[in-house]
């Protein structure tokens, strides 16, 4: 193996000065920009539906162990959110425009919005449950096909997935399987 890395700082600082409008995106991003944005924008609708989901069953939960799950479905929620707005900033950062359009929300979503009785709190740790599952292989794909080619957004999501993890572990616990 050869140790022969030349790093060509004018070129680099030529460039820069010339395409100072695409601001962090350079040329030697390396994927197609719009379909990262497209992901991400996926990726926040999957959020924001994973946000109203969690409030949803924290506000409506009822029963013996109401106030245990509710306060950890409304700590998930607030995270969900600042998920979403993560991604959403990171959309911002490409040069797109962060998709929030509540009329295609759930179409874009990788999970369900679900409202079980509000008495039946297995069965929303089950749904809630099920959803983390979904986001954490969904998300381990993305942060797979992004690799070194965006590491910046690897990261991001890569941060994002820990969250999620710790959130089905979570809700494993409070299931009790």
């Amino acid at each position: 193996m050869s140790d022969d890395f030349v790093l060509d700082v004018t070129r680099i600082r030529d460039d820069a000065r010339r395409k100072m409008a695409a601001g962090p995106v350079t040329d030697t991003y390396g994927l197609d920009k719009n379909r990262v944005i497209g992901i991400l924008n996926d990726v926040i609708a999957t959020e924001v539906v994973c946000w109203l989901r969690y409030t949803r069953h924290a506000i409506s939960a009822s029963g013996i162990d109401r106030a245990q799950v509710s306060s950890e479905f409304t700590e998930h929620a607030k995270e969900e959110m600042q998920h979403a707005l993560r991604a959403a900033e990171r959309v911002s950062q490409l040069g797109g425009d962060p998709d929030f359009d509540p009329a295609s929300l759930t179409r874009r979503s990788h999970t369900d919005y679900t409202t079980p009785a509000d008495n039946d709190l297995k069965t929303m740790l089950e749904h809630n449950l099920l959803a983390e599952r979904i986001v954490i292989a969904s998300y381990q794909e993305i942060i797979r096909w992004l690799g070194e080619h965006d590491p910046t957004t690897r990261r991001l999501m890569e941060s994002i997935l820990e969250e999620e993890e710790e959130h089905a572990d979570d809700l494993v616990d409070l299931i009790g399987v």
